[in-house]
């Protein structure tokens, strides 16, 4: 969808709008033309914050404070970045990743005006499939395989719910590895592309994953082919490369963009009920959103490694 529809009137609403994909996702709006609120739970100050945007600091897991913060607003739009990945088990603080990503979601649906919405993008995760064999697509049933999977699930079927009974004009955008400039070093390709440029020994798994990495760009730009396309309300959508690759394979693909680090492969476990091929098929993003990835994996980790390098070297 062309952002030359979109006027100084369209307003929309960035949960998780400090973050990565959320920060992108901000300058784009702003680039075209929307007018801006983002709710973040940590209050962030100094350059994170960009001029233009109207930054509410609330927790949407607190029912009484975010209702408080949306009481007398309205937006046109929301996208629901929420939340955080966290893959520990129910035990193990599970529960609380389950809250944050479900009930947070449930309390946003109750709390904005629904009179004026005209979409809520979800996004969701590829852990939903679980062990489902790849390319893994919509249709096949989700086998959750962690509080996060099973919270990330729960709120797909919900939001599918309200839009079958009740027309709720919902977009569930189901993204696999998202990754480019600005991401954590927490993340696999930010630590990967650290431990080289700084040319020591890191541990890394045996890498025998398959994979499916989508730059950052492209992801953002999935995300507004969503807004007002009634084609895809109501629906899950993978958003990926398409194109399998090893994490061994990118670990090393990393190495010689580099020229070096030196990978220790093996010495970090698979994780429990690891599903060693996971990779999109995106077929019906092609056919629902008209969108389609536009940076190869070879390109975007050249970008990410610009970026990467020139923060080292500023510090």
């Amino acid at each position: 969808m062309s952002k030359d529809i979109f006027t100084k009137k369209d307003s929309i609403l960035i949960v998780g709008g400090t973050g990565f994909i959320g920060s992108q996702l901000v300058k784009d709006a702003l680039d075209r033309c929307f007018q801006v609120t983002v709710i973040s739970k940590n209050n962030h100050t100094g350059s994170i914050r960009m001029q233009g945007v109207e930054y509410l600091t609330v927790d949407i897991c607190n029912k009484e404070k975010l209702s408080n913060e949306l009481k007398g607003r309205d937006f046109h739009h929301v996208i629901n970045l929420g939340g955080y990945v966290d893959h520990s088990n129910y035990f193990s603080g599970g529960d609380k990743v389950f809250n944050v990503h479900f009930n947070g979601t449930k309390n946003l649906i109750n709390f904005i005006n629904k009179d004026v919405l005209k979409s809520f993008i979800q996004i969701g995760s590829s852990d939903e499939y679980g062990k489902n064999s790849a390319p893994q697509n919509e249709s096949q049933r989700e086998c959750p395989i962690s509080p996060y999977s099973l919270a990330k699930t729960v709120t797909t079927h919900y939001l599918q719910m309200l839009n079958r009974t009740e027309q709720f004009p919902v977009v569930i955008l189901r993204p696999f590895l998202i990754y480019g400039p600005g991401q954590g070093v927490d993340r696999f390709i930010p630590q990967v592309i650290s431990g080289c440029i700084q040319g020591k020994k890191f541990p890394t798994s045996n890498g025998a994953q398959l994979r499916d990495f989508c730059f950052i760009s492209d992801f953002v730009l999935s995300i507004f082919s969503c807004l007002e396309n009634t084609k895809a309300f109501g629906e899950v959508i993978n958003i990926g490369s398409g194109d399998p690759i090893s994490i061994k394979d990118v670990v090393l693909q990393i190495q010689r963009i580099v020229a070096s680090g030196d990978p220790q492969f093996g010495e970090v476990r698979y994780r429990d009920g690891e599903n060693m091929k996971l990779y999109a098929d995106i077929s019906k993003a092609k056919k629902l959103l008209g969108w389609e990835p536009k940076i190869n994996l070879e390109e975007g980790l050249k970008k990410t490694i610009s970026f990467m390098r020139d923060i080292s070297h500023a510090k």
